[in-house]
């Protein structure tokens, strides 16, 4: 937990310094309860980005890979992060994530499971709809808005949680709950740009 601090405000102290970042609805974020925070990819500093802009600690699924680069597979336990295995159904992240979010954690993904190289949102992945129809959590979309540029605008971007209770009734697809969740990323993007 000290290492999760000490890594945000070094994270939020370099990211202030050098891109200035401007948080948007902050107040969206529940203050209790599970919340699964999906947010568009565009850039490696993705994940610190919204774990500084994020009021609460958020657990992120990391690409497994990272897990055994020496230095990281060290930290990134620490930083709460899991591992998820990309292209192939995780059912270790998939339980993991699960139990984060009946814990009343946050966790955080990036839907589309891989950096978009233009910046436009790329189609979800059917993980995000999992959590979203399996799990009580809050659903929370979040857009990061901009270039990581100095002198251009960025900013990060929490909208207000979902409403999945009509999806969950209606036993809707993990495709269609994650193209849901896209269309309000895409939304409040277009909305900030």
């Amino acid at each position: 937990m000290m290492l999760y601090s000490f890594g945000k405000w070094l994270c939020g102290t370099y990211f202030k310094g050098t891109y200035k970042p401007e948080i948007v609805g902050a107040e969206n974020m529940p203050k209790t309860g599970g919340v699964l925070l999906c947010t568009n990819h565009i850039h490696n500093y993705d994940p610190p980005l919204v774990g500084v802009a994020s009021p609460r600690d958020v657990h992120f699924m990391a690409k497994a890979e990272l897990f055994s680069v020496p230095v990281l597979k060290h930290i990134l336990p620490k930083i709460n992060a899991f591992p998820v295995k990309r292209g192939m159904s995780d059912k270790t992240a998939l339980k993991t994530g699960m139990n984060l979010l009946k814990e009343g954690k946050v966790v955080g993904l990036f839907p589309e499971g891989t950096r978009s190289k233009t910046g436009e949102i790329g189609e979800g992945l059917a993980g995000a709809g999992f959590f979203a129809l399996k799990s009580q959590a809050h659903i929370v979309p979040c857009a990061i808005v901009g270039e990581y540029q100095k002198g251009k605008k960025l900013k990060v971007v929490f909208g207000k949680p979902i409403d999945f209770t009509h999806f969950r009734e209606q036993k809707a697809s993990a495709k269609e709950a994650t193209e849901l969740i896209m269309k309000h990323i895409a939304q409040l993007k277009k909305e900030h740009e």
